[in-house]
């Protein structure tokens, strides 16, 4: 079960970086990776229904209440994600036939994919101590080192990752400041999955 979902939370990462690369990969690679994306969600989801199953047990600690507000932020924020692209889709979802509220729509799905962006990686950080000690070896020796390496080598990518926020202005799409994201089309593509990677 743990390879499933260890398999389902890379693919999400995977396609979540692709489709933030929305005007580089084409309108009908980004619905769908949309579509995908959706899927691996409700996927996810059934393979953590004891989560859900378990909210009303035990003592909410500061930690618990963060962690559980960040889900439920998500869940949301991905519905309309999908439910404003599926109104904007030019290709895959056509036959709905779904013609108003184009200019809402685009405007909550550039807020939410940020949003969305955000909050997975806000998500993942939270098990990142659990993804370190997986690569840590059992000898107490070389864990200690290996840790503090994986720590100086998060805490790098972290503020690199800060520097990326800024310069891909992801603060202006997330408070809809800017409605139309840019893309510079010359940059090669794996620079820009590398600042969101970040």
């Amino acid at each position: 079960m743990k390879k499933i979902h260890m398999i389902v939370n890379t693919l999400m990462t995977l396609v979540l970086l692709g489709l933030m690369s929305y005007s580089l990969i084409g309108e009908v690679t980004h619905e769908i990776l949309g579509t995908a994306m959706l899927v691996l969600f409700i996927v996810h989801h059934i393979l953590n229904r004891k989560w859900f199953g378990a909210l009303h047990k035990g003592k909410y600690s500061a930690f618990r209440i963060f962690q559980t507000i960040l889900v439920f932020l998500m869940l949301v924020s991905v519905i309309m994600s999908a439910v404003s692209g599926i109104m904007m889709s030019k290709h895959l979802y056509t036959f709905l036939g779904i013609t108003e509220g184009m200019a809402l729509a685009r405007g909550v799905h550039v807020v939410c994919a940020y949003a969305n962006y955000i909050l997975m990686s806000l998500h993942l950080g939270l098990h990142w101590n659990g993804m370190i000690s997986a690569m840590i070896p059992n000898d107490k020796k070389s864990s200690a080192t290996m840790w503090w390496v994986l720590r100086i080598i998060a805490l790098a990518i972290s503020a690199y990752g800060v520097y990326a926020f800024i310069k891909r202005q992801i603060g202006e799409y997330l408070f809809y400041q800017t409605q139309y994201v840019s893309f510079d089309e010359s940059e090669p593509l794996i620079l820009f999955y590398l600042d969101y990677l970040a």
